[in-house]
């Protein structure tokens, strides 16, 4: 099963240092990047991101990234 595309371009979200984050994995939140649970009967979790210092980030939207959570641009391709 492929998650769907929540969008063709990345999420920039400040995060803070010490916290912890949820990223939907299944594209299917409303709250997106994060998770709210959209993906409970599938086989897909949320992925846990730890911000280690408070910066953006840019959260994959395309669900397609080759780098966890974060951006690669593979949305390029799609």
């Amino acid at each position: 099963m492929q998650p769907k595309i929540a969008q063709k371009a990345p999420y920039p979200v400040e995060v803070v240092a010490g916290q912890s984050y949820y990223w939907c994995a299944c594209g299917q939140s409303k709250k997106q990047p994060f998770c709210d649970g959209s993906h409970q009967g599938s086989s897909f979790t949320p992925t846990k991101f730890e911000a280690t210092e408070t910066k953006t980030v840019y959260f994959c939207g395309c669900k397609q990234s080759k780098n966890g959570v974060l951006c690669d641009g593979s949305h390029n391709a799609l």
